[in-house]
């Protein structure tokens, strides 16, 4: 596929955390971008609306199921389990790429929260399939998560480990992403890659993830809790290396009777069909401690911690094997985490002083 011909590409959760920076990196690279977002209030609206905001849009003309464009840019309002809606914007726009962002996020919401999950990420999933099945598109890039790894401690994580003992309703909703999206490719022939993302961060991140918490409580001079008495650590993956990597993506859809696959020996990550997983994280899991410290130089002043111990639905540490994405697209997340925090901090700051 020629990356000119590219011209349109569906962004669903645009108003969201990744969403928003890969938008604004694809219209930067001369692509015609259309974001979807339901703008729930998981977490606050008024920063998804800031986003909008800063990506050009008048957030006060925003109503549901009204498609506001500016130049090379357009958003609609629209909830993913609406598969009347979805449909009518897949036949109107005529995509040529989606890329599945939208989600409901958070390992510890899933909690007390279940049925949110299979609303949003099963259900509203299962209709961009359809919609990419009645309106075909040339390559759909879906998130996946790297809380698929559940309880699995052979790192680093590599995409064709066994992915079969998920912790909470979250991971189990991403693996049934990637199984959905197999049937999909399988049936349909619809060339499906699917990104297990680990931890990202950086500026304009969610307020529910640990540096948006950490951060708001050292600046507030406020105490916070860091589970597992500290001894975590996380692959923390910069927002831009991430949504770099889905650019260099897009045009490389996935094609049937891939060579390294073996139906005698079949593996996770590959498929006779047009199909592939990649893990896509920093490939340097940093201590959570020692990301505590990163805020508090960024900021100039101490942390107050309150250790607690391990929460239910989650893990000790998470490490990315990112070999098989960087022979596929020449590219690996290389960020300095400090660089990255401070510039977090920076726009933290500008947001809320």
């Amino acid at each position: 596929m020629n990356e000119q011909k590219i011209k349109k590409v569906l962004v669903t959760g645009m108003a969201g955390f990744i969403g928003y920076h890969l938008a604004k990196l694809l219209v930067k690279s001369g692509y015609h971008v259309v974001g979807l977002d339901n703008i729930n209030d998981y977490y606050d609206p008024n920063l998804k609306l800031a986003r909008l905001k800063d990506l050009g849009f008048n957030v006060d003309e925003i109503s549901y199921n009204t498609l506001l464009e500016i130049e090379n840019t357009a958003f609609i309002k629209l909830d993913l389990t609406d598969l009347e809606n979805v449909k009518t914007l897949f036949k109107n726009q005529q995509f040529d790429v989606v890329v599945n962002l939208a989600a409901q996020a958070g390992v510890r919401y899933s909690l007390k929260n279940p049925h949110v999950y299979v609303d949003s990420n099963i259900t509203g999933f299962l209709n961009i399939l359809e919609s990419c099945r009645s309106y075909p598109v040339e390559h759909l890039i879906f998130a996946s998560s790297s809380s698929v790894y559940g309880l699995s401690e052979q790192v680093p994580f590599h995409e064709d480990n066994v992915t079969d003992h998920p912790l909470a309703m979250y991971a189990a909703s991403k693996k049934a992403n990637e199984m959905m999206a197999h049937s999909y490719a399988n049936l349909f022939n619809i060339p499906c890659t699917g990104l297990r993302f680990f931890t990202v961060y950086g500026p304009w991140g969610r307020p529910d993830m640990a540096l948006h918490l950490f951060t708001k409580a050292m600046v507030e001079d406020k105490e916070f809790e860091v589970f597992n008495n500290g001894d975590m650590s996380r692959d923390f993956t910069y927002v831009g290396d991430i949504v770099e990597s889905v650019k260099r993506l897009i045009p490389l859809a996935p094609k049937e009777n891939n060579p390294l696959f073996d139906p005698k020996n079949p593996v996770t990550s590959k498929s006779s069909k047009a199909y592939q997983l990649f893990n896509i994280g920093n490939n340097s899991p940093v201590a959570l401690m020692d990301f505590v410290r990163a805020i508090e130089k960024a900021l100039g002043k101490k942390g107050k911690i309150k250790f607690k111990p391990m929460q239910p639905g989650d893990v000790q540490s998470t490490y990315a094997n990112v070999q098989s994405l960087y022979d596929y697209i020449q590219f690996k997340p290389s960020t300095n985490l400090e660089d990255g925090v401070q510039a977090f901090v920076e726009r933290y700051l500008k947001l809320n002083t």
